[in-house]
């Protein structure tokens, strides 16, 4: 019984032995719980931020808190950009952290990212963890008082080719002609600015006053000439009194006139472009200013490189960050440059506004856009808005053959007819055995308005409209670049119908327009225009929200209208004129539109013709008669590109 009574009393003695040391373990789990240290990775998010913002100030540091002016004059050339700083790893050893960090500069538009690693130490005082302050925290191995220094170098500009990869527009030597203050002295400034300034042609006490607000120092530029350019005295400018040369190269044409109301130019930024440019340009910059180089300014200009560079407060450098500029894209055009050249001599001598445009039939391809010097720099050919006269009756024909008509239906061609209480009237001269009951092929050679005029009944507005746009007189041009084709307004009275029926009242187009008409017309299919090659012309959606709806011409209606305009080359208003250089597949359509000219009556003159893969538009604002102003100019540009 005592063995037994024994064996109990040490069982139950253990049991309490295991209890205790049971509750014994649970408390210091439950110690242990209450005293464990603060996870580091808040404080090392903290830190990330401020790093970022460059409010130092807003992180904990273990010991005095670094001025925020550290940052700031570390970073200074970076502007008013900000990286992300992120925290990509935290580990701890007992008391201590150590955090990485991972930045990133996005420097420019579109931004090239510098990227960087970069490590910080956190201690645990306190039970809170604070950060140690060290300069290369900010950047790899960066040491106190060192300096961040940015350069950004502007990207090689793209050129603009022509048809055929033809060079237009490339670097060409210039000469940047200027007062440089540092060689005259402050009393002979202003005079030294007006010298220059009425020598070049520009006003003189607008350049003085620039002269006067430059630094001490300043180069201030007047013009920018081509070394060559026989307008200025280059050697003379340079004797002048305070004058500095700067030869430079900047994009140019073969000349300064060709094709540069379309392709435009490109110069040194303004102010306002920086600024408004967000980022992707800066001072110094050149840039597109007008034409296509401004439209495909951004991708002609490419990006610009980039290097950052450490400067130490004892001199050494050392690079932190390089990226090559990338080359801007060579802009494709459809310009020939022989054919843009012949064009322009052409109209070197024509006092008036006057244009030349040139389409492909096959493709749309625009391959001359020539603006006289009479048009002051407007692109008479691509956006001038004019009355077409009865260059507009192809399309007009092609109402009528769309009601029924057909080119061998008889017609009345009266000598004068009266629509809505107006009287139209055939032009003066206009044959008498061409007059009465003729063909509709005989009075469209001849231009017959009364012809037309009466036929004005068969057709609307709408019809006008849906015809002028199957030739391609699209409202919506979908040419690649800021060009006008034309306007047919619906909406009009009986003789303001009439008259559109001719070419006249509210009907508008450009030489590029009625180019693009008598492209289709000879191509059989609806021409889009376009001048930019590597951007695919496409038709506007069907239908516009501007104009009526696409019918395609169709085969046979080109046909129908090839045989009218074949007409006029070997019987109408074109015979004489175009003998030179008839052939099998010339077509063409004159044109003279009246316009009001300060009280008198003048008139607008228009041919429009095709000859093989080419349709081509002459116009000369004001000058007698199709034939007699524009044709000879015609003869001479098929004559020259054949």
């Amino acid at each position: 019984m005592r063995q037994l009574a024994g064996t109990t009393h040490g069982a139950t003695r253990r049991a309490v032995q295991v209890a205790l040391t049971l509750v014994a373990l649970a408390a210091t789990a439950l110690v242990s719980g209450c005293s464990s240290t603060p996870d580091p990775g808040p404080a090392a998010q903290k830190l990330a931020e401020a790093l970022a913002s460059g409010t130092l100030s807003d992180a904990a540091w273990a010991d005095s808190a670094p001025a925020d002016q550290l940052w700031s004059q570390t970073f200074d050339q970076m502007g008013e950009k900000k990286p992300t700083v992120k925290v990509t790893k935290t580990v701890r050893t007992e008391n201590t952290a150590a955090v990485t960090l991972d930045w990133a500069w996005a420097l420019g538009t579109p931004p090239v990212t510098w990227s960087y690693t970069t490590s910080a130490t956190l201690t645990l005082t306190d039970s809170k963890w604070l950060a140690r302050w060290s300069p290369n925290m900010l950047a790899p191995s960066l040491v106190a008082g060192e300096k961040l220094v940015v350069d950004r170098t502007q990207a090689n500009r793209g050129n603009i080719l022509g048809a055929g990869d033809q060079v237009l527009v490339e670097p060409r030597e210039v000469v940047r002609i200027g007062i440089d203050k540092t060689y005259v002295d402050e009393p002979g400034l202003d005079a030294a600015a007006r010298a220059l300034a009425e020598a070049v042609g520009i006003d003189p006490q607008v350049y003085a006053d620039r002269v006067a607000a430059a630094g001490p120092k300043g180069f201030v530029e007047a013009i920018v000439v081509r070394p060559t350019d026989p307008d200025y005295d280059v050697d003379g400018l340079a004797r002048l009194n305070g004058v500095r040369l700067v030869e430079d190269r900047v994009p140019l044409a073969p000349y300064a006139a060709f094709a540069r109301p379309v392709l435009g130019r490109a110069a040194t930024a303004t102010a306002e472009l920086v600024e408004a440019s967000d980022g992707a340009i800066a001072a110094g910059d050149t840039t597109g200013m007008s034409g296509l180089q401004r439209q495909y300014d951004e991708m002609l200009r490419g990006t610009p490189g980039w290097e950052v560079r450490g400067v130490r407060p004892d001199g050494i450098r050392r690079v932190l960050f390089h990226a090559d500029p990338v080359p801007g894209e060579d802009l494709r055009t459809t310009i020939d440059l022989t054919m843009q050249q012949t064009a322009e001599s052409l109209l070197q001598d024509v006092e008036p506004a006057a244009a030349i445009v040139a389409v492909r039939p096959s493709t749309g391809e625009i391959v001359v856009v020539a603006s006289g010097p009479g048009g002051g720099g407007l692109s008479t050919a691509t956006v001038g808005q004019y009355a077409p006269g009865s260059t507009f009756k192809i399309v007009s024909a092609l109402a009528l053959l769309r009601a029924g008509y057909t080119p061998d239906q008889t017609v009345t061609c009266p000598e004068s007819a009266t629509v809505g209480g107006k009287p139209f009237h055939n032009v003066p001269g206009y044959p008498a055995g061409a007059t009465g009951s003729v063909s509709f092929t005989t009075a469209f050679a001849h231009s017959c308005n009364t012809a037309f005029v009466g036929g004005a009944g068969k057709v609307t507005d709408t019809d006008l409209g849906v015809a002028a746009r199957s030739l391609g007189l699209d409202p919506a041009s979908g040419a690649g670049f800021g060009a006008f084709l034309g306007s047919v307004p619906d909406g009009n009275d009986a003789a303001s119908h009439a008259a559109a029926m001719i070419g006249q009242g509210k009907v508008l187009a450009s030489p590029l327009g009625m180019a693009t008409v008598m492209a289709s017309a000879a191509g059989g299919k609806t021409v889009t225009p376009r001048i930019v090659a590597d951007v695919a012309a496409v038709p506007t959606s069907n239908p516009t929200t501007t104009g009526p709806v696409l019918k395609p011409l169709t085969a046979s209606e080109a046909e129908a209208l090839q045989v009218l305009l074949h007409a006029v080359v070997t019987d109408g208003t074109a015979a004489t004129v175009l003998a030179p250089v008839l052939t099998d597949d010339l077509f063409a359509k004159t044109g003279t539109a009246e316009f009001d000219n300060g009280g008198t009556t003048d008139t607008r003159a228009w041919i429009v013709a095709s000859q093989g893969d080419l349709a081509v538009a002459v116009f000369v604002e004001v000058g007698g008669h199709g034939a007699e102003t524009a044709g000879p100019i015609m003869v001479d540009f098929l004559r020259s590109v054949r």
